[in-house]
């Protein structure tokens, strides 16, 4: 087992790890930014080294700061949490060179799932169900308009090496396909500088159903069950849930096979993720795969009692899974309460928290590094918490979570707190009516005085 894991991340995720690690007995270091100095996960670590400025590039992507913090440290592991480096093939390859074990995938796993064209074709080798769309990469307008004309509209452009909705269109008429082939590659090649694009079958109603995998390193794989993750704004995720309301037990059954022969086929190591998009007739089709663990992965531990971060860790060990695929016992809600003004289009809101009352009691759990006091950076994603509550029914952890939101105090800032206390009172969600396009007739109410 690791004696020292360097956390190259920050905020509630390096938080997470941390508790995890000290459960199992095992050393901690906090790598920080400037900005981040005054963060719980420097002042919980067992050691902490600044490695730059502000700015991620100088710091939390730096490799050589992260790597020689962990030489300095004697660290022999590094978390990378999600998001920074997590999926960063590069960073995997330079920890196996240094000999320093990587809780992640390999840098194979990583360039084979992380180019999305790279995955479909992986993926539609292994015989999951994929989205009809370009093999590869599109060589230039005149076959993007050729395929398009293939599988019919309405079809999605994406960028190969996209994100976070960076260089995705959606196009329901040919005469629409140019100006959006043109600005898609525009927009991917200044966030990514790559400007490669494919295409994909729109989906009619879909809904983001994912299933979270484990695989050890003698290729064996299991499932823990799905996550529904439909409810987004600029394809960020806003909440999830699990089990899904959409699911049944036999497409859970297609789904968790398909994922397990997914992970098996390319004998992963390590947490994933296989997102699907799944159609109003219950059609599911492979979207990505995340190489890494998942913000919304609390949910997932809450309704079968299973720590991820721990097993991530004992798989990174060479200690193998029991195999066993899991069902959800519970239900679960995740709320991402991120330092965004809701009233305002979700805009930004960095700044000092003033006072802070966190929600209790129980089937309440909040994943956090923020604190009365707090300054909230501007240089990095805005969510600050993470609210998860669970019970024996949905009914019951909409219920649970209402109160909670009630309870949850931030003062100083804005918070997105507001919004998820108006949708748990939504019909359509109430009811689990709702798909990728949910928020896009969503309404905030005027404030209350």
């Amino acid at each position: 087992m690791f004696k020292k894991i360097l956390i190259a991340n920050r905020g509630e995720i390096a938080m997470r790890i941390i508790r995890t690690c000290k459960e199992m007995g095992i050393k901690t270091v906090a790598v920080y930014s400037t900005a981040d100095a005054e963060s719980l996960h420097v002042r919980f670590a067992d050691e902490a080294v600044c490695i730059g400025p502000p700015q991620s590039n100088l710091s939390y992507l730096k490799i050589a700061n992260i790597i020689s913090a962990a030489e300095i440290t004697n660290a022999d592991a590094i978390h990378p949490g999600y998001g920074f480096l997590s999926e960063n093939a590069k960073f995997s390859k330079i920890c196996e060179e240094h000999d320093i074990k990587f809780i992640g995938a390999s840098a194979e796993m990583i360039s084979k799932m992380g180019d999305k064209a790279t995955a479909k074709a992986t993926m539609k080798a292994a015989g999951v169900p994929c989205v009809p769309g370009s093999e590869g990469i599109l060589e230039d307008y005149d076959e993007c308009l050729k395929l398009a004309k293939e599988i019919g509209f309405p079809v999605m452009l994406k960028a190969t090496a996209g994100g976070g909705g960076k260089g995705m269109r959606a196009v329901w008429k040919e005469e629409n396909l140019q100006s959006a082939w043109d600005s898609a590659r525009q927009e991917a090649g200044a966030a990514f500088g790559n400007d490669g694009m494919y295409m994909e079958k729109l989906i009619e109603e879909p809904r983001h159903i994912e299933i979270q995998v484990i695989g050890d390193q003698t290729g064996k794989a299991c499932h823990l069950s799905e996550r529904d993750c439909s409810v987004q704004r600029r394809h960020q995720k806003l909440t999830e849930e699990t089990p899904s309301p959409f699911m049944t037990p036999k497409l859970r059954k297609q789904m968790g096979e398909a994922a397990v022969k997914a992970a098996e086929f390319i004998k992963y190591e390590g947490a994933g993720t296989v997102e699907f998009l799944v159609d109003k007739h219950r059609k599911f089709y492979f979207m990505e795969m995340n190489t890494r663990i998942q913000v919304e992965h609390p949910i997932t531990e809450q309704v079968i009692d299973y720590d991820l971060i721990r097993e991530q860790i004992l798989v990174a060990a060479g200690i193998p899974i029991s195999g066993k695929n899991y069902e959800p016992q519970l239900h679960s809600i995740e709320c991402r309460i991120n330092a965004e003004d809701p009233y305002n289009n979700f805009r930004p809101s960095p700044g000092r928290i003033e006072n802070l009352h966190a929600p209790g009691g129980h089937g309440v759990r909040i994943d956090t590094h923020v604190y009365s006091g707090y300054i909230i950076p501007p240089h990095y994603d805005s969510m600050i918490a993470k609210l998860i509550t669970t019970a024996q029914t949905r009914e019951e952890a909409i219920n649970k979570m209402k109160r909670a939101l009630d309870e949850f105090i931030i003062e100083g800032i804005k918070t997105t707190i507001p919004f998820h206390r108006q949708l748990m009172d939504d019909p359509r969600y109430v009811a689990g009516n709702y798909t990728t396009a949910f928020m896009d007739d969503f309404k905030m109410n005027a404030p209350e005085e």
